[in-house]
This record gives C-alpha cells, sequence and structure tokens, in this order.
C-alpha cells in the first residue's frame, strides 16, 4: 500500500478544519474541471484544428501537425494535474507544479499577445482561484497541525 491513501486516511480520522476541508474540496473540483476543460479544448483543437484557429482569429499554421502536437502535449500536462486533483495535500508537488504551469501559460500567451491572449485567460480563470484555495488550505490545515 502507498503512502498517499494512509496519509490521507490518517488526515480523514483527525478531522481537518472544516475550512480546510472545504478549500481543499473547491481546489479538487476546479481541478477536474480544469483538466477536463483542457482535454476538450485539446481535442476539438486537435480534431477540428483549421476551424478553431479560424474561429479565433489566429492565423492557420502550416504544416497543421505542429498546433495538433501542442494539443497533444496539452494532454499530456493534463495527466501531471491528476494527483493534486485527488489530494492536494498529499501530492504538493503536483498542485504547486500544476499551479505554475497555469501561470506560466498566462505569462507566455501575454507575451505573445494578439489573438493567442485568450489561451493565457483560460490558464488565469484556473490558476489563480487555484493558487487561491491552494494557499488557504495549507494554512488551514497547518493551523490544525497537519503537516504540509
Amino acid at each position: 500500500m502507498t503512502a498517499g491513501p494512509e496519509i490521507s486516511s490518517t488526515r480523514a480520522a483527525s478531522g481537518p478544519a472544516p475550512g480546510a476541508a472545504a478549500y481543499v474540496r473547491w481546489f479538487r473540483i476546479l481541478m477536474w474541471l480544469g483538466i477536463a476543460a483542457n482535454v476538450a479544448l485539446a481535442l476539438t483543437s486537435m480534431i477540428w484544428t483549421e476551424a478553431v484557429l479560424n474561429f479565433l482569429h489566429l492565423e492557420i499554421a502550416h504544416p497543421l501537425v505542429w498546433p495538433r502536437f501542442a494539443c497533444f502535449l496539452l494532454i499530456l500536462l493534463s495527466i501531471f494535474y491528476v494527483p493534486a486533483g485527488i489530494d492536494p495535500l498529499v501530492h504538493r508537488y503536483s498542485a504547486v507544479v500544476a499551479i505554475i504551469c497555469r501561470f506560466g501559460g498566462v505569462a507566455f500567451f501575454s507575451i505573445v499577445g494578439g489573438g493567442y491572449i485568450v489561451f493565457g485567460l483560460f490558464d488565469l480563470t484556473f490558476g489563480l482561484p487555484q493558487a487561491i484555495l491552494l494557499l488557504l488550505a495549507w494554512k488551514s490545515s497547518r493551523a490544525v497541525g497537519i503537516p504540509r
């Protein structure tokens, strides 16, 4: 048996502060919504690449393999978010890296600018609330003696 589930059951038994549990629950909800949104966006863009680029008024890339490959990489990146979606207090590294990746996307697409800013706003929509909720969950769990 791995250490992750044992730690989670210990935490559940010790009864983390109600605030910490609420923050973790909302973080997990946002993480899973973000994963689903990433995969949905990536699959849609991979299948109908030209239509998505036209819809967003972006230049058509030639060859189309490059935007499709970016979609594939987004799906792979989203897989690494799964442990944080399961338990962000146990899988702290995954939770922090997921947030860093979101803000990396915000920074990249802000620098690129133009019509691509929509992708940065997409990442900001998930990254900012997740960062706030994770910080609040850590503070609340630390207040009741749960080690981070």
